[in-house]
């Protein structure tokens, strides 16, 4: 396979950090590999000091990228993350002085604690890999992954994130309680976030670029599984719990997602089962389920759409 000296560099590096620093969220390493092999964003939402922080400080140290955090509060205006123009008096000019946005690694810490206009400002930047402050347009540094954690929407304080900023993260997960033993040692150890900050990288930026070149030209994307996924799409905009379906976006990010999870287990093909494996992460949070079926989870309904949907021949 083309490109086998980045799969197992990327593969070294989920292995160091889930067996030396991040036991038990091995799921959530992989998902945020996946999305950065992708070229996606990530959005974990769980109960906080479950360790969403901890992922993205692990990541970054271990790929040697930049990294910028934003403590997100209600009171945080746009500028504090895109940056500013300061008036310089020596040379009496404005100068573009660029905000924590301006690195490859962005962890917008409980995004939905900040208002809606400042959630707002990182939309350009996810998508376009731009950032336009006061009529300019700066280009973002590549790679660029913005990671944000979100405490559960029935927290005090907290703005739910709007469908079209939802729609831009590649990934949405959670991490749950740790197993019983696992936690156990970790009460008696104390956190990893000392030894997280001594992490040597193991997989640098072009390592990591030619991954992404391989993901999106060297993994063959079959008619039989592109078939599958529009199947999944067009079953989520047919179902009477569902009032928004998925969109086609979201039929792109499932198929670059399942590129991914291809190059990790060094194939050059997607197997239907690809894409089975990354569909909830990659599309449940973009469902919106009609108000009279709110009981149902957008994680179950989704299950319950794909297990109708015969996997295909390879």
């Amino acid at each position: 396979m083309t490109g086998t000296a980045d799969n197992k560099a990327v593969k070294n590096m989920l292995h160091i950090l889930a067996s030396d620093f991040l036991q038990g969220k091995e799921n959530v390493l992989r998902l945020a590999t996946v999305a950065l092999l992708a070229g996606g964003h990530v959005l974990i939402e769980d109960l906080p000091g479950l360790g969403k922080t901890t992922v993205a400080l692990a990541l970054a140290g271990s790929t040697g990228l930049s990294f910028g955090r934003v403590q997100c509060t209600s009171d945080m205006l746009p500028s504090d993350i895109t940056g500013l123009s300061v008036f310089n008096r020596e040379s009496g000019q404005f100068s573009f002085m660029p905000g924590p946005i301006f690195n490859n690694i962005v962890l917008l810490d409980e995004i939905n604690r900040a208002m809606p206009r400042t959630q707002s400002a990182v939309l350009e930047a996810m998508e376009e890999r731009r950032v336009t402050v006061e009529g300019t347009t700066h280009r973002l540094p590549e790679p660029f992954i913005v990671f944000a954690t979100q405490n559960p929407a029935d927290q005090s304080g907290t703005y739910p994130l709007p469908e079209s900023q939802l729609d831009r993260f590649l990934i949405c997960t959670g991490i749950g309680y740790p197993p019983e033993q696992l936690e156990k040692e970790i009460i008696a150890g104390g956190g990893v976030r000392e030894r997280i900050s001594d992490i040597s990288p193991v997989l640098s930026a072009e390592e990591i670029m030619a991954a992404r070149r391989a993901v999106s030209s060297d993994v063959y994307l079959s008619g039989r599984v592109v078939d599958y996924i529009h199947a999944i799409v067009t079953a989520t905009r047919s179902n009477a719990r569902i009032q928004t379906g998925l969109s086609t976006r979201a039929a792109i990010n499932l198929a670059q997602a399942a590129r991914a999870v291809a190059f990790l287990e060094g194939r050059d093909y997607v197997a239907p089962e690809d894409v089975k494996s990354v569909a909830e992460a990659v599309c449940a949070h973009r469902l919106v389920v009609r108000h009279d079926f709110e009981g149902y989870g957008r994680g179950e309904l989704l299950r319950r759409i794909i297990a109708d949907i015969p996997l295909p021949l390879a």
